[in-house]
């Protein structure tokens, strides 16, 4: 498959007063064309400062991209100067947030916002660029859109807010879609109108998406692949069939355990004990090792190797080396 966004080594830090927060250290991760990336984990861990340094959104200061590189279209995007920044954005990548009001300008009808932006980015007419918005909002399940482009966005329930967020960032026809934690403020039954709509989009428009949130039900819906992330790492990468049914990391595992399946009736969630690790001054060693039971001495000292179980899945956890089997093995015996 083709790769549309490359992410290599991206290390990113925070100066405070109380000193460097290492938030992202050392994500790597591809983005295939037309395929759903899935970027999971707790609260902290890393996955929206990830989206927004791809997109170059971090404040700096107090935020910097220390290390790596984003390869976007043969460019490296941290090396891109503001300017020429500024038309990659909502153009070729384009990005949804969490709470559609705040994507939104309350003081301008939704048409207009619309129109700016394809006018911002493409050389149409403002006739042109009104079609492009209707055709838009007719894509994403609005009903009567040229009327619905008169209107303010306080007129629409959250649900349609984030389908018109949705048509404002694929109205340029971007290659990659960065969807950061976007069902979050609404009810079930519209989170999954709003995930069935990424899937239609996706199957119309052949749009690459990364989705970060910390739901495992909306990954395991939508995604084509899962990036496990903890402490400002990818702990655990593979296909949706592989994390969800041959996790190796034992914070996916617990990721897994604190989750409700309609599979397995009547047993009890298991929520992870313990906190993550304060990023001011990051563990040497596995960051998951304070809260993992199968914990030996060396995920203290050493961080583990990545290892390759198969072409798609890969883990970093000293569990899998040769050494440690042979020992569990031994014990067992």
């Amino acid at each position: 498959m083709d790769k549309v966004l490359q992410v290599q080594n991206l290390h990113v830090s925070f100066a405070t007063y109380g000193g460097e927060v290492k938030a992202v250290r050392g994500v790597t991760f591809d983005l295939h064309k037309g395929e759903t990336l899935a970027i999971v984990g707790e609260s902290g861990c890393g996955k929206s400062v990830t989206s927004q340094s791809i997109m170059r959104l971090i404040p700096n200061p107090p935020g910097k991209i220390t290390n790596g590189s984003i390869l976007f279209q043969g460019k490296d995007l941290v090396k891109l100067t503001e300017p020429k920044m500024r038309k990659v954005r909502g153009a070729d990548i384009s990005m949804i947030f969490q709470d559609p009001m705040t994507a939104l300008n309350p003081t301008i009808t939704v048409g207009e916002q619309i129109i700016e932006g394809i006018m911002q980015h493409e050389n149409r007419s403002k006739e042109e660029a009104k079609k492009a918005a209707v055709d838009m909002l007719t894509l994403v399940g609005i009903p009567s859109p040229e009327e619905r482009l008169k209107q303010y966005p306080h007129q629409f329930s959250g649900g349609m807010r984030q389908r018109i967020v949705i048509a404002m960032s694929l109205v340029c026809q971007p290659e990659v879609l960065i969807a950061d934690e976007p069902t979050t403020a609404l009810d079930v039954t519209i989170q999954a109108q709003i995930l069935e709509l990424f899937k239609e989009v996706q199957q119309k428009t052949g749009v690459s998406i990364i989705l970060i949130t910390h739901d495992l039900g909306v990954v395991a819906q939508v995604a084509d692949r899962i990036a496990v992330m903890y402490a400002g790492k990818i702990v655990e990468q593979g296909s949706r069939r592989e994390i969800f049914y041959n996790a190796q990391h034992p914070y996916t595992q617990g990721l897994l355990k604190s989750v409700p399946r309609l599979d397995l009736d009547g047993e009890e969630l298991t929520p992870i004990a313990g906190s993550p690790p304060d990023l001011f001054s990051p563990p040497v060693g596995c960051p998951f090792v304070a809260r993992c039971d199968k914990a030996m001495e060396v995920c203290d000292r050493v961080y583990p190797f990545k290892t390759k179980l198969t072409n798609e899945h890969h883990v970093d956890c000293w569990l899998q080396d040769e050494r440690a089997k042979k020992a569990m093995l031994s014990t067992i015996s």
